[in-house]
């Protein structure tokens, strides 16, 4: 993975920051993002994701960093991602879309 793939809270849209005091793996992370989601938006559909400890992100763009920023965020906020669950500072990061109005 390359650096520039990692996140940084600043190019997250709309961050929600959590912490969990427990440790937990991606499959915890996501469940726990999504029940989150769902209390903004009734609707939230996942875009992309981020884990640190394996240095996997989805979706995986051939085209790495547009301009320094990873791809993976782009690709999110070009289809309208407007909710971001940032788990541990950045340990797992999960980008959705929600619908205006539908919570």
């Amino acid at each position: 993975m390359k650096a520039c793939e990692r996140p940084e809270s600043h190019m997250l849209p709309n961050p929600v920051h959590l912490r969990m005091d427990e440790d937990i793996d991606f499959h915890d992370a996501e469940r726990i993002a999504k029940d989150q989601a769902k209390a903004y938006y009734s609707d939230a559909m996942l875009l992309s994701w981020f884990d640190k400890k394996t240095g996997r992100y989805s979706p995986h763009d051939v085209e790495c960093c547009a301009e320094g920023k990873p791809s993976w965020v782009e690709y999110a906020k070009s289809r309208g991602g407007n909710l971001t669950i940032d788990i541990n500072h950045e340990d797992y990061v999960f980008v959705f879309l929600g619908k205006p109005g539908l919570s």
